[in-house]
């Protein structure tokens, strides 16, 4: 993975990252927060994936149905942000994936192996977001009053 600093004023910063041939995305995003100190951020993304692994949260079993793509595909859309939970960046991301066929398919993003490329726009905000345990659904929810 490669990143470069784009543009920053008054506390935000624009960078890019470009993510190499089989980097897990996920993994290498969550690694590159940490040690950049990203606790807060927007992101978008376009690139090609050859293996994908989306989540459809299940409301009864407070947990995600995995949808996996083991075939090459077209990252049309990446869509999310990164929040601090417990001390640490935790990303929170939507993905649509166009097949050959031109049929798409779209969830949470649980895993993600590139290739060739996933160029991303990272937009971290001065204002740190911070994540809380939703105790009905079990999950990390953005708290704007914890700010």
């Amino acid at each position: 993975m490669t990143s470069r600093l784009l543009h920053e004023e008054n506390g935000l910063k624009t960078l890019v990252v470009v993510f190499d041939k089989g980097e897990e995305v996920r993994q290498v995003l969550l690694q590159f927060a940490g040690e950049h100190h990203i606790a807060s951020a927007h992101l978008a993304a376009i690139g090609a994936f050859c293996r994908v692994l989306l989540g459809f949260f299940d409301r009864q079993l407070k947990d995600y149905e995995k949808i996996s793509i083991d075939e090459q595909v077209e990252l049309l859309s990446f869509n999310g942000n990164i929040a601090e939970f417990n001390g640490k960046p935790k990303l929170h991301a939507h993905v649509v994936v166009g097949k050959r066929d031109g049929t798409a398919h779209g969830g949470h993003l649980l895993e993600g192996h590139v290739w060739p490329t996933v160029e991303m726009i990272i937009t971290e905000t001065p204002q740190h977001l911070r994540r809380v345990q939703d105790e009905e659904t079990g999950l990390a929810l953005i708290a704007p009053q914890a700010v």
